[in-house]
């Protein structure tokens, strides 16, 4: 084994010591299995309708974009689904990209580029913000001000402590954060944009689909401002992959020409944007399952926190069970998987340190039956 393979080695060794090694699950198929550890929130991935849709695409504009959207991938229904998602978010334009975390690495990248900035911008981040969204920071070469989790004073406090420096001022939040499951204010995050000057990027992944008047997520009961920027994803309630990002014209024409990761990657397949603009369609039409499962949501954290255990700020379907150490945690995974029940064990770096969890991705597919059966396993971890 030469020197370098030796370092890989020894890093997995640590991380294995820790409790921190990743390890892909074994796939699933018996029927009896309960599956809590995904984002298949609405139920959405095995329904006909988007399988069908899917054919359809495929049978018109084939199994691939063959090219990037500036080359020969820039079929109808992409232009379809964009021109779809803005009506429905009240922007002037959409873009699509293969994943979520590929929008927000790139499209954050391109908006915070100091070159076209003239300066590095001043970037007012919440501090459990996803990886992808650091990431366009670390890209672009933005440090980050980073306030305390969803706590909008202190953000206030920041934004008027640099209220003299005449930078360019950016704010960054999701508005249902992935593994605390708790939500921002979208519409007081946009109003501090507005009496600060800053251009606000919100990311509506764990949103999209589950909450909104008609699903398309909390900001859709915003009137957006041209200077508010939102992403979403199809890979969670839709039930597909992808991702998006809502803006005005001006914004959408700058990412076209400033996003690499839009520039220089093969467009999303067809066979995927038909399966999610027919998602996205469907979309009005599940205002039950919505209620549902956030209804179920609620009481099992009341059920949970009866039995002793912390759900944290969780408020919506995603439902954490923090229980500290690493090496807990994925020993109470495995005691769940045992029992036929598949949850996410999450641990440090996607969550601070000594807050290791068990991760409930709740789905309008899942019955009272099955959450009385994960809720009786819980209790007796």
């Amino acid at each position: 084994m030469t020197d370098l393979l030796r370092r890989y080695s020894d890093s997995l060794a640590v991380l294995e010591r820790d409790g921190l090694l990743r390890r892909l699950p074994a796939p699933e198929t018996s029927p009896d299995f309960l599956d809590f550890s995904g984002n298949d929130y609405l139920g959405l991935a095995r329904r006909p309708e988007l399988v069908e849709a899917a054919a359809v695409a495929g049978r018109v504009h084939g199994a691939g974009a063959t090219g990037s959207r500036l080359l020969s991938g820039n079929t109808p229904l992409h232009e379809a689904l964009e021109a779809r998602i803005a009506l429905d978010k009240g922007t002037d334009a959409a873009l699509v990209f293969s994943s979520g975390y590929q929008a927000n690495a790139t499209c954050i990248a391109a908006l915070l580029d100091k070159g076209v900035l003239g300066a590095e911008p001043l970037v007012f981040a919440d501090r459990l913000n996803h990886a992808s969204m650091h990431l366009g920071c670390t890209l672009a070469g933005a440090r980050q001000i980073r306030y305390r989790h969803l706590d909008l004073a202190h953000l206030q406090a920041l934004l008027e402590r640099h209220q003299e420096d005449r930078r360019p001022r950016v704010i960054l939040s999701e508005t249902v954060f992935g593994m605390d499951g708790d939500m921002a204010d979208a519409a007081r995050l946009q109003a501090l944009a507005l009496r600060y000057g800053a251009l606000l990027y919100l990311d509506e992944a764990h949103a999209t689909g589950v909450f909104g008047p008609r699903g398309y997520g909390l900001a859709e009961a915003v009137d957006l401002a041209p200077g508010t920027v939102v992403m979403g994803t199809f890979s969670k309630a839709l039930g597909v992959s992808g991702g998006y990002v809502a803006c005005s014209a001006l914004v959408r024409d700058y990412l076209v020409n400033k996003a690499g990761g839009f520039i220089f990657s093969t467009a999303p397949s067809p066979l995927v944007l038909g399966a999610a603009l027919r998602a996205w369609e469907l979309l009005p039409e599940l205002t039950r399952e919505r209620s549902a499962l956030l209804l179920r949501a609620a009481r099992l954290r009341l059920g949970l926190r009866e039995a002793g255990l912390d759900t944290g700020t969780s408020s919506t379907h995603i439902v954490p069970v923090i229980l500290g150490s690493a090496q807990r945690t994925v020993q109470a995974r495995d005691a769940l998987s045992a029992q036929g029940i598949r949850v996410a064990a999450v641990r440090p770096p996607t969550v601070p340190k000594g807050a290791s969890r068990l991760r409930l991705g709740l789905s309008a597919a899942h019955s009272d039956q099955d959450l009385q059966r994960l809720l009786e396993a819980l209790r007796s971890l």
